[in-house]
């Protein structure tokens, strides 16, 4: 596993995320959840989905089913229903209703509180367990998904080719009173500025920072 440090300065990289923190002091989640547990269903929803089209359908299943134990009793099949419109919705429900009863039957209803045994949860990995950790309990956890990789890797806050490496290059590049909400910092960079295919450099705040090479300007 390849981890490349950042190339950037670091007072380059305090005033990236000095810079996020003042356009955004306390970044949250845009998943939309009653509590912990409708959270991690929510989260585990959305690998290969949009926040948008999982805040879609999630409302009517929270509103029957809010616990683990309402949950695993709904049944896969009426899961389904509920979660249709959302991408990969066969292997999901599988995994929420299996996920559901473990939490019952092995946690006695509650969420476990470490990362090792978030995944052991089906469906749960360590980008899922990172997100619920950093969002329900506030630790400083980085959870990389498609945003935080590509934004990261084109500031040059590393330069890595995995998400694992990529979560373990910003550990040590990102200095720790930035941590708590690095990964929605470079998440809403990503999802609104710095864009997959069309970034909008012209108004990116960091830009002076930034070692993307192909940014527009």
């Amino acid at each position: 596993m390849s981890i490349a440090a950042t190339q950037l300065k670091p007072t380059a990289v305090n005033t990236i995320f000095r810079t996020f923190a003042e356009a955004t002091p306390h970044p949250v989640t845009e998943l939309v959840a009653p509590n912990p547990f409708c959270l991690l269903v929510a989260i585990v929803l959305s690998a290969q989905a949009t926040d948008v089209g999982v805040n879609k359908a999630t409302p009517p299943l929270f509103a029957v089913a809010d616990t683990p134990q309402k949950m695993a009793a709904l049944g896969e099949g009426r899961v389904k229903d509920y979660i249709k419109t959302i991408g990969l919705f066969n292997s999901k429900a599988k995994n929420i209703i299996a996920l559901s009863r473990r939490v019952v039957e092995t946690y006695h209803g509650e969420i476990p509180t470490t990362r090792e045994a978030l995944e052991t949860l089906p469906g749960v990995g360590r980008k899922t367990a990172n997100v619920w950790l950093n969002c329900v309990l506030g630790e400083p956890t980085i959870a990389v998904d498609t945003h935080v990789f590509r934004v990261a890797n084109r500031l040059g806050l590393c330069r890595t080719t995995t998400p694992l490496a990529t979560e373990l290059a910003l550990e040590k590049a990102i200095p720790k009173q930035w941590k708590q909400h690095a990964h929605h910092w470079l998440i809403l960079h990503g999802r609104y500025i710095c864009k997959a295919r069309a970034p909008e450099c012209g108004r990116c705040p960091v830009r002076e920072w930034c070692g993307y090479k192909a940014k527009l300007v």
